[in-house]
């Protein structure tokens, strides 16, 4: 069994491209779908509690409910956050990565490179054509079109 596990929508790009990196990684992580499997209370708790974070910073608001449950009322407790994100788990932002080495929002996905054992996984190419450099996980740099073409540009010609 893996020592890594993916909070993962298969239908979200970061989650795609964070569950890529990971697995370039060498590691073929435990996947948890967590709009069909969410986490318990107890387990999202706990997730919050590694992470550092509230369950209103992990709230996605783009294509859920949030705004029709007006969640970005100050009203709600925690633990009322908590009951609607039992009730409509899209609204965990994603994907939550847990590592030996911690516990990541990877957001975005580059993120996830904290918290791999084995991070220095090169140059990789994200769904939507950005390449990122990995191997200086302190600082992942994204390279320009120049860079990713393995090309120098024309020199240009120098003014009279």
């Amino acid at each position: 069994m893996s020592c890594i596990t993916i909070y993962h929508n298969p239908h979200c790009g970061t989650s795609r491209n964070t569950l890529a990196m990971i697995r370039q990684s060498g590691v073929e992580p435990n996947i948890v779908e967590y709009l069909h499997t969410p986490p318990s209370r107890a387990e999202l708790k706990a997730l919050l509690q590694s992470m550092g974070m509230t369950v209103r910073e992990v709230l996605r608001e783009k294509g859920t409910p949030y705004a029709a449950l007006d969640l970005g009322n100050p009203q709600w407790t925690d633990e009322q956050l908590l009951d609607f994100v039992e009730q409509h788990p899209i609204l965990l932002n994603r994907p939550i990565v847990v590592t030996p080495l911690g516990v990541r929002l990877c957001r975005p996905s580059e993120a996830v490179l904290d918290i791999l054992p084995n991070a220095q996984i090169g140059l990789f190419t994200k769904e939507d054509g950005e390449v990122v450099d990995t191997r200086n996980t302190a600082s992942p740099t994204r390279l320009d079109a120049d860079v990713r073409s393995h090309t120098t540009p024309p020199a240009q010609p120098s003014a009279p």
